[in-house]
């Protein structure tokens, strides 16, 4: 039996990923007698290693969730070469943007400087472009663990990043170390929501979260902080507090929610900026660096509910300051 900080640390996945996992009901845990931790058996962490083997080489979940629930090796089988053909396509689709972009060169090569613009929009040219048909297009060809990882690690290069500039304004604080510290203060918060008809009152209202301290192995639990954005003259009751929210310049992506994964490459991304670089005064480990995690929507759906909802999606909003020179 292992605990869910023990499991995240052996398996490199994190704690919030581990209770999703749970939540689409592909792993389960239980509380043993006496103990106050909820712990993973080794038929779990078993599905949890080949859920995270599947979802390196791209296999959904949803298709995760086909497999472990049949238990049947055929229907294994028939996941996996659907997968397979998919890379095909795909494989035959990044083949046509090979030689039409080498048709590109070769062509724009051979026109004289006032034809090569009007060149792009060649009726041939734009025929073999609309004979794609696809419209995701991914580099997804690795079959190796570590050929994985490298393609894990360039997709930063990829990444649509923006800028984005956030005001300094008053926001509700809530703020929780322990167990699950999302859930625990994202209830504090979305009482304070309703009660206060946050909403109405500022229908642009934002939420944004970040971890508080941490996750590390030298302590059982991290925490979560969420600040909402609110109108100067509302109160805050406890157990939230009134802060002031300092803005900045931020480098901003977005996921669908529960790819923070993603961190790692929006990190990279920064590091590689010839202007800007991360990082934020007065920053440190213990709060992401200065991070932020914005739930598009939440304001909403925690006043009027899930109902007619769309989907959850995160912008990571990484805190960026100009290189010096």
């Amino acid at each position: 039996m292992l605990t869910i900080t023990e499991v995240s640390r052996t398996h490199d996945v994190s704690a919030r990923m581990l209770r999703y996992y749970e939540q689409q009901g592909l792993i389960t845990s239980c509380r043993r007698e006496n103990y106050a931790y909820r712990v993973y058996d080794e038929e779990n962490i078993t599905r949890l290693r080949l859920i995270l083997v599947l979802r390196k080489l791209r296999v959904p979940l949803r298709s995760i969730a086909v497999m472990l629930d049949s238990g049947d090796a055929g229907e294994a089988v028939r996941v996996l070469r659907e997968k397979i053909a998919e890379i095909d396509e795909e494989r035959r689709s990044l083949t046509i943007i090979r030689d039409t972009l080498a048709l590109f060169v070769h062509q724009l090569g051979l026109a004289g400087a006032s034809e090569r613009l009007a060149l792009l929009g060649d009726d041939a040219l734009l025929s073999a472009v609309n004979a794609l048909g696809l419209s995701n297009i991914t580099l997804k060809e690795k079959t190796l663990m570590n050929d994985l990882q490298t393609a894990d690690n360039a997709r930063w290069k990829t990444l649509n990043v923006r800028y984005v500039m956030l005001p300094e304004g008053p926001v509700a604080a809530f703020h929780y170390v322990g167990p699950d510290p999302e859930e625990h203060v994202n209830a504090m918060a979305q009482r304070f929501v309703q009660e206060s008809h946050l909403y109405d009152r500022k229908p642009d209202a934002r939420m944004f979260g970040f971890n508080h301290p941490n996750p590390s192995p030298d302590r059982p639990h991290y925490g979560y902080e969420v600040w909402i954005t609110i109108p100067e003259d509302l109160s805050v009751p406890a157990p939230g507090v009134k802060k002031i929210m300092p803005g900045g310049l931020y480098a901003a992506h977005t996921i669908d929610f529960p790819n923070f994964h993603e961190w790692q490459w929006l990190t990279a991304w920064g590091e590689h900026q010839p202007q800007y670089m991360p990082g934020k005064d007065g920053a440190s480990e213990e709060n992401m660096f200065g991070g932020l995690e914005e739930h598009l929507n939440w304001v909403y759906i925690a006043q009027h509910g899930q109902e007619d909802a769309p989907p959850l999606r995160v912008d990571l909003m990484m805190p960026i300051r100009p290189r010096r020179t």
